[in-house]
């Protein structure tokens, strides 16, 4: 299992979020195109604050978990295109994308 991190950048200079796109076009999308290549479970969660009060580092992140990293680069290829290609309609921000390792403990 994989969790994929996409991550738009925040911060006082942040480029302008139309969460309300995001949240009825873009995550159904990506919902629709990537359940059945492997997509068990997508969160979406807003920066709120940081510890010390200066603006966090991301506005939103998105949380993909995925059956195994063969999945989500096999989704990633025959939607991704079409994924990647929704992101200026909600955003000029470029997306950091992480794979990370869920670990027990």
């Amino acid at each position: 299992m994989i969790l994929v991190s996409v991550m738009y950048p925040g911060g006082a200079d942040a480029p302008a979020f139309d969460l309300d796109y995001y949240l009825r076009h873009h995550m159904p999308l990506v919902r629709e195109r990537w359940s059945a290549m492997g997509l068990e479970k997508a969160e979406v969660v807003k920066a709120a604050a940081t510890p010390d009060g200066s603006p966090p580092p991301f506005q939103i992140m998105a949380l993909l978990t995925f059956r195994s990293l063969e999945d989500f680069q096999q989704a990633a290829a025959r939607h991704g295109k079409e994924i990647f290609a929704d992101i200026p309609n909600f955003t000029k921000a470029q997306a950091v994308v992480q794979i990370n390792e869920p670990q027990a403990w």
